[in-house]
């Protein structure tokens, strides 16, 4: 059966967990100067490693020979039962499903018996928000006096929505979200093992895409893989992405500035007539207008941005050339409009308006 990249490339050592060092060395010192806690909170965003993290170190926890950075060897006879998926030292319980107070009193129950292979029974409890009141109400006292060999790791993208009661009872570690070139350099990565051919720049705009998410990106490769046959190219994830190309953008954020609304009005057509999600071109140029701006404050050089050397120089030249003021005044306009396109009958319309809401009034008049 095919594995997702994802599920195939999950980490297995706190190395491989890529943009959370201060948490991996948090947790490494801990294992070091056997300082374990009873309970920990893995919070933040989607996709950026609160579950795998929370795996790793429960293997590690109970690890015979850890590995120099405390990661789990793999190769012990504890870790080689602990990644059979009939073990019974690490619970993984999804809250989303599980929420219910009869759910937390059999888990009361079965805490009690001890560990059958390691030193420590792991509980994981993901999207541990959707717990019912009565759920967390049943959960508080376990969570404050556990059994000495039972942690507890629970893990939500919604931290507050936790009781103060059960954020008061762990150790919290905030997740961030992964840089680009993080995320870029562990999919060049993962291509290379995988013997998938690609173009750097679309890497580029995968890693993008993913918008911090390691899981979100690595599904968007995934599916480019499949669509380019092994072979990822700039255009092919463009059109599974369902966007434009950034020179496509810039005609439109340079004709809007330029008061060229002729055509702006061509070139958009062109974009819809193509099929194009609106709301993702709205975004488009929302993204732009804000690069544009980070040119025109910070420089071309500045790396805060990834274009193309040659489109980076027509950014530059655009940026010089108009106000501050004026790209914001765009940047705030299209900003606006993201949650009005999701109900607008007329999606198209609306950005088209928006764009002219933009002239100065002596190119209104005409």
């Amino acid at each position: 059966m095919y594995l997702a990249l994802y599920r195939k490339f999950r980490p297995a050592t706190f190395q491989s967990i890529i943009g959370q060092q201060h948490i991996t060395t948090t947790l490494k010192n801990q294992i070091f100067n056997q300082q374990i806690g009873h309970a920990y909170l893995f919070c933040g965003s989607r996709g950026t490693g609160k579950t795998s993290c929370a795996k790793v170190f429960a293997r590690a926890i109970n690890c015979l020979s850890p590995l120099k950075d405390g990661s789990p060897c793999g190769e012990c006879e504890v870790c080689k039962k602990l990644q059979q998926s009939n073990n019974i030292d690490i619970f993984e319980i999804d809250a989303a499903s599980n929420n219910g107070v009869d759910e937390i009193r059999d888990l009361r129950e079965k805490i009690k018996y001890a560990p059958t292979v390691g030193k420590y029974k792991v509980y994981i409890i993901d999207e541990v928000h959707m717990l019912s009141a009565g759920a967390f109400n049943a959960l508080l006292k376990t969570l404050e006096e556990p059994p000495a060999h039972a942690v507890f790791i629970l893990a939500t993208t919604e931290v507050h929505k936790l009781p103060a009661t059960i954020l008061s009872r762990v150790m919290r570690f905030d997740f961030k979200l992964i840089s680009t070139q993080d995320i870029a350099q562990n999919i060049s990565n993962i291509f290379d093992k995988s013997n998938i051919k690609y173009q750097p720049s679309a890497v580029g705009l995968i890693a993008s895409a993913g918008e911090g998410s390691m899981r979100d990106a690595l599904s968007i490769a995934d599916m480019c893989a499949s669509f380019c046959n092994n072979n990822i190219t700039y255009d092919g994830v463009i059109e599974v992405l369902g966007i434009s190309n950034k020179e496509t953008i810039f005609t439109l954020i340079s004709s809007i500035l330029n008061q060229d609304i002729q055509k702006f009005f061509v070139e958009f057509n062109k974009v819809v007539a193509m099929g194009k999600n609106l709301s993702v071109i709205s975004s488009d140029l929302t993204k732009g207008f804000r690069d544009l701006l980070v040119i025109k404050s910070c420089g071309k050089d500045s790396g805060l941005i990834d274009y193309k050397p040659e489109l980076l120089d027509k950014m530059a030249e655009l940026a010089s050339g108009v106000s501050t003021l004026k790209i914001n005044k765009a940047l705030q306009a299209f900003s606006k409009i993201e949650t009005e396109l999701k109900y607008a009958t007329n999606p198209q319309l609306l950005i088209e308006t928006t764009a002219l809401g933009l002239l100065d009034e002596e190119v209104k008049k005409n």
